[in-house]
């Protein structure tokens, strides 16, 4: 029964197979869809699908190539909304459904094509009212754009583009116009602050704001002659004990400097350095020690580090951290190594025998059966040692005196070896690199436990050369290296009364530190070892004779000597003068204020000279080559400061 069953399924599915192959819908779709023509291979293997539904292969092959071009037509329609094209992205959504109707991501896609034609207005619309210089109607077109379609690349390339327009502004410090370095000359003594600042606003046109705690009744003393307008400004803040803010262009806020003031009126910046070779919390704790910033982050997966201060405390980091955050130098080194071995070996004379032995004669007896008749006893004599015993001596033969073999020995051999090893190394500054040619040799140990099991462990023993170097990279391309070089080899194995074998090591060590150029190469030697062997045999009396002794002796001598050569260049691959900053000294403002000062020194034109005539207050000016030296003028109090 089982095998009726068996070849029927097996008739059934050569029939299918057979059908499947001779399926004109089948041959014909493929043909269509070989030639380019996919909508309808698709269409004529779906017919064909209608007409023969139990076609394994044809509903396989029409499934297959149906899944292929949709998928094909999908990706180039994405393409296409990214880009903009709609309409040819609409047409390939058409043909994904005309040969999958009932695909879900095609009925998606071009359903939303509509409102992506909506939102593409809509950025071109704020591109255009950027490029008309409207930047706040751009913006809000764009993250509109960006509320309905997080993703859209578009909207986010136009928001990138506004910020960047903006960054000049908001980066950028507000300072006075360029006008306003103009130079002038103002002599005042124990004149009213009002008075002088009113003196400055009406020759210069600078609006002055000043904050409630400002005593404008205070007395002030300034001889300015022919100096700019901010600098002579600043010098009048800095004796009164007033700091400024700079409100626009031709605006300035007076206030005292004081530290509940400062964090009133100061404005902060964000500022975030990507740190490529720095370790992030090692620059924090210096910004944090040098230019005294307390709100730092750092984030050590992206070795970035965030600070929050002041536009000059974040300049004067800036560089700070280029004098920090610099590649460390590499150093290439080329070693080569040569182990020249040279030997030289002589054996020549008569080796004659050196002893001799007594042989004892044993005779055995072996009783063997027959299957014919008696048993049949064989007897065998063979020789061994003799024990020395007396009657053992009585019956000395010659066939008992045994003796070793005489043999002339004639050799000579000499060798030369030359083992060399060249490897190149890089290796950054100040780090170890190490370099083993030689092999491993294992090492057995037994342990017995107290019970009696025997357990045994297997370790290595590293043999042959052992380099160790450690650069560390000086300025003007010098390199300090620390090298350590062992050569060790097996002398002789060693096997314990256990059976644990073991080895004598012979080792040469050399180790030192040394200072190079680059490409300067340095050569260590000396590490030789000789070694002299001179041996002899001879016959007692007869190989002492002079020259004929030559004829009872064996001589044998042999000399080894072996020279290990290490030499070593090394090669800077960055160089002091391409790590080094821009600059390494810069100012650093004062302990009040981290990165600030005065303005730097302006040289206008010569006639740019506005000169500004005295109050009744100031005091009359002196001789024009000498002025007279004002009086000191007494501090003026400042404000207490709030209680908390």
């Amino acid at each position: 029964m089982k095998l009726t069953h068996t070849i029927g399924l097996t008739a059934l599915l050569l029939a299918m197979t057979l059908a499947g192959c001779a399926s004109k819908g089948l041959t014909e779709g493929r043909e269509l869809i070989a030639s380019g023509q996919a909508e309808a291979g698709i269409a004529r293997l779906r017919a064909g699908l209608t007409e023969e539904p139990g076609n394994i292969d044809l509903k396989m092959t029409y499934h297959t190539q149906r899944e292929r071009l949709s998928n094909d037509l999908l990706a180039q329609a994405q393409q296409d909304v990214d880009a903009g094209r709609f309409d040819v992205a609409q047409s390939a959504l058409e043909k994904v459904l005309s040969m999958h109707p009932e695909n879900p991501r095609a009925r998606t896609m071009l359903d939303s094509l509509a409102t992506l034609r909506q939102l593409q207005q809509n950025l071109q619309a704020a591109s255009q009212a950027l490029t008309k210089g409207h930047p706040e109607e751009a913006e809000q077109a764009a993250r509109l754009i960006l509320a309905q379609s997080p993703g859209h690349i578009g909207a986010q390339a136009l928001l990138q583009q506004i910020q960047a327009d903006r960054a000049s502004d908001e980066l950028g410090s507000r300072e006075l116009a360029a006008m306003y370095r103009k130079r002038i000359t103002l002599e005042f003594r124990d004149a009213p602050l009002r008075n002088v600042f009113d003196m400055i606003a009406r020759q210069s046109g600078i609006n002055f704001v000043f904050d409630k705690d400002v005593r404008l009744d205070a007395k002030a003393t300034l001889f300015a002659r022919n100096s700019p307008i901010s600098e002579s400004i600043d010098m009048l803040l800095a004796t009164g004990q007033f700091d400024k803010k700079v409100v626009n262009a031709n605006t300035l806020l007076i206030y005292p400097d004081l530290p509940q003031k400062k964090r009133v009126y100061q404005e902060l910046m964000v500022k975030g350095f990507y740190l490529g070779n720095a370790d992030a919390k090692a620059t924090m704790a210096m910004l944090r020690m040098l230019v005294k910033t307390k709100d730092v982050y750092v984030d050590e997966r992206l070795n970035l580090l965030v600070m929050r201060d002041t536009p000059e405390a974040i300049r004067l980091a800036e560089k700070i951290i280029a004098v920090q955050d610099l590649a460390e130098p590499e150093v290439m080194l080329d070693v080569e190594i040569l182990e020249i071995k040279r030997g030289r070996f002589m054996d020549l004379g008569v080796q004659y025998p050196s002893q001799f032995s007594l042989l004892n004669t044993i005779t055995t007896e072996t009783a063997t059966s027959s299957t014919v008749g008696a048993p049949v006893v064989t007897t065998s004599t063979s020789l061994s040692p003799l024990p020395l015993t007396l009657e053992s001596l009585r019956h000395i033969t010659r066939g008992s005196i045994a003796i070793n073999n005489p043999q002339v020995n004639l050799k000579k051999e000499d060798s030369d070896v030359n083992i060399l090893a060249n490897p190149r190394i890089r290796v950054k500054n100040r780090e170890k690199a190490k370099v083993h040619i030689g092999d491993k040799v294992p090492v057995i140990t037994s342990n017995t436990t107290a019970t009696g099991v025997v357990s045994e462990s297997v370790s290595y023993l590293d043999v042959g050369l052992k380099l160790d170097v450690e650069p560390s990279v000086m300025m003007r391309d010098d390199v300090q290296i620390k090298v350590g070089l062992e050569v060790s080899n097996i002398v002789r194995e060693i096997r314990s009364s256990n059976g644990t074998l073991t080895y004598q090591i012979g080792t040469r060590n050399a180790g030192t530190t040394l200072r190079l150029k680059d490409g300067e190469t340095q050569v260590l030697a000396g590490l030789i070892s000789d070694e002299d062997r001179k041996s002899a045999s001879r016959i007692p009396g007869l190989g002492d004779i002079p020259l004929l002794g030559r004829l009872f002796s064996d001589h044998r001598d042999e000399r080894n000597k072996t020279e290990i050569v290490l030499l070593i260049t090394p090669r800077v691959l960055r160089s002091d003068a391409t790590r080094q900053p821009a600059m390494t000294e810069f100012r650093g403002g004062t302990e009040n204020a981290i990165g600030g000062g005065l303005s730097s020194p302006y040289t206008p034109a010569p006639e740019q000279d506005i000169s500004a005539p005295p109050l009744p207050q100031a005091a009359p000016a002196g001789p024009a080559e000498e002025p007279a030296a004002p009086p000191a003028v007494p501090a003026v109090p400042a404000p207490p400061e709030p209680t908390e």
